[in-house]
């Protein structure tokens, strides 16, 4: 059974969120601050995490962050103002995605299992394709393993941000567009805002460029999408 790690404060928002969720199949724990989650997530790391952005102490933005140093169990922010700066900031700290309140229960676990679909489960395909690595210049994406390496280094990348930057390197010196990117990392049953992409090429660059408000890794293609330019 798949568990869900809830994180949110409005006692009957949870409760109710809940036996929704046990009765969609999932197996559901949920604790209302950052200090629980962190305790919750040593404890038994859950298979996806629900997170409220607006918490007590702890905001979810800064429980994401923490999150992604050790770990890169799906996240999906959860904000009730509607603010697309939440939403963003949510997804350059980490989370794989977002969805605003109120919103269908549906939606939700259509989005959950998205994320799942795309981060879990057992690696299928060949032991050559489980072992690939990836090469561009001094940048070594190891599929394997799920690390990434530039000049030698170890970079943190979150799931996302490794899916893209795959599907961007096997393309490398061809110009990939914004609705493959879409079609093929997120998925066609996406249902969240294409500026997801922008957002999660943004973070990229920031791991891998040396300069990245003048990329020369991935290029913007203006009015088409993005290009991983290949090494000379």
């Amino acid at each position: 059974m798949t568990s869900v790690l809830v994180v949110d404060d409005e006692p009957s928002y949870a409760d109710a969120l809940t036996v929704s969720l046990r009765r969609e199949g999932f197996d559901v724990t949920a604790v209302a601050d950052g200090s629980a989650a962190m305790a919750a997530i040593e404890k038994s790391p859950p298979d996806l995490i629900l997170l409220d952005v607006m918490l007590p102490g702890m905001s979810g933005i800064d429980i994401c962050r923490e999150i992604r140093k050790t770990s890169r169990v799906p996240v999906i922010m959860v904000t009730a103002r509607g603010e697309e700066i939440d939403a963003v900031v949510g997804l350059e700290v980490g989370a794989d995605d977002y969805v605003t309140k109120p919103y269908r229960l549906r939606e939700l676990v259509a989005r959950m299992r998205a994320v799942l679909r795309r981060g879990g489960g057992s690696v299928e395909g060949s032991d050559d394709e489980i072992d690939a690595v990836l090469r561009e210049g001094d940048l070594e994406l190891d599929l394997g393993r799920h690390e990434l390496r530039v000049r030698g280094e170890l970079v943190t990348l979150a799931l996302k941000e490794f899916e893209l930057l795959a599907y961007l390197l096997e393309r490398s010196g061809r110009v990939v567009t914004r609705d493959s990117i879409m079609q093929n990392v997120w998925g066609y049953d996406y249902l969240g805002d294409t500026k997801t992409i922008d957002v999660h090429v943004k973070r990229l660059r920031s791991k891998i460029e040396e300069d990245p408000a003048r990329p020369t890794r991935i290029t913007t293609i203006r009015g088409v999408g993005y290009r991983y330019e290949r090494s000379a």
